[in-house]
């Protein structure tokens, strides 16, 4: 993924007056309002003259909508192939996708910490607005609040995003019949490694990178070719294992995985190990698993690797009776055990 455009030259801030975020940038005061036009503004669009105001007044052409709301707390604020900006567009235009949703609009509300350098904030910025770009989505409305030194941890995010549902299919858990296959859309893992492998100042032989990425045109892809898709998943927090056991809970299905079958890099493996995790546990940012009549499944397959966010796509399982609700996976030497999710959190602050 490249780099966001130099905020020096695509976002005008005012480094030379205030290189740091002050108390009173969020003081509802000239600095505040320097602050929204210099930096939030000047990345995002402004408005048309004089329709600035509380609220965005949207168009919209459609009777169904979606809607979600994530937050953003990662640690380190950048890391290998990608940062907290571009992935909280990613992730909420994502969360849009897992309902067939074409994203639309966003919101985007900024926890600024006091002391948190004004080139970091500009990195963030241009790096969200390139990622809107990217998915075809605009940042309509926002919110920006200044906590004391030692009370923020630099930058927290929280976005918003509607999106318009042009289908008729209800892409939910309880659409998931008995005999659906299971797909995911590329090797798992690599979003969580890249953050810890940062963090540990683990040395491997090749740079393990976020998957983060948009989803929404894979998914607009797959409704276009007329598959009947029954539910999306992004596997996010607690990863693959998380979200099959979120799904058979809801559906009241038996899943069947096969290990060999799942995608995962030989370094996210090694990494994996040296923590002592499981990668099936472990975040993507650029993955979901999708649940398919099994009679659409190479068809799934093929429109899927067709897409450049679907090149390592898989078939990697099966939905079995519809009960008892659990997720069982069968191992490379035959065996099989139950998947579980996670217990605690193994990974604190990779989201």
């Amino acid at each position: 993924m490249p780099p966001p455009t130099d905020f020096t030259s695509a976002c005008p801030l005012p480094l030379a007056q205030y290189p740091h975020v002050l108390l009173a940038h969020g003081g509802g005061g000239t600095l505040m309002h320097q602050l929204l036009e210099q930096v939030f503004l000047a990345a995002f669009g402004r408005p048309a003259p004089g329709a600035q105001h509380d609220s965005a007044v949207l168009d919209c052409p459609a009777q169904r909508l979606a809607f979600t709301t994530d937050s953003y707390v990662v640690r380190p604020m950048f890391f290998p192939g990608g940062d907290i900006g571009s992935m909280a567009v990613y992730g909420t235009v994502n969360d849009l996708a897992m309902s067939g949703a074409r994203p639309r609009w966003l919101s985007a509300g900024f926890i600024l910490e006091e002391g948190l350098p004004m080139e970091s904030l500009g990195r963030v910025v241009c790096s969200m607005r390139d990622a809107a770009r990217r998915c075809g989505v605009r940042i309509v409305t926002g919110d920006t609040k200044v906590v004391d030194k030692g009370k923020g941890d630099g930058l927290f995010l929280n976005t918003a995003g509607i999106g318009v549902v042009e289908h008729a299919l209800t892409i939910v858990p309880r659409s998931v019949q008995p005999g659906d296959a299971i797909l995911v859309n590329g090797d798992l893992g690599r979003h969580g490694m890249a953050i810890m492998a940062v963090r540990e100042g683990l040395d491997f032989q090749s740079v393990i990178e976020s998957d983060s990425a948009p989803v929404a045109d894979l998914v607009l892809e797959l409704l276009r070719a007329g598959l009947p898709v029954h539910c999306l998943r992004d596997l996010t927090r607690g990863g693959l294992a998380s979200a099959l056991n979120e799904i058979a809970a809801a559906a009241g299905v038996h899943l069947t995985v096969d290990e060999t079958r799942i995608p995962v890099r030989e370094d996210v493996h090694a990494a994996c190990e040296l923590l002592g995790l499981d990668p099936l546990h472990v975040a993507c940012e650029g993955r979901f698993v999708a649940f398919v009549p099994a009679g659409e499944a190479e068809r799934t397959l093929a429109v899927l690797r067709a897409h450049p966010s679907g090149s390592g796509a898989a078939l990697i399982g099966q939905v079995g009776a519809d009960a008892p609700p659990l997720v069982v996976l069968k191992s490379a030497l035959g065996a099989s055990r139950i998947l579980d999710m996670p217990s605690g959190e193994q990974l604190p602050r990779i989201c």
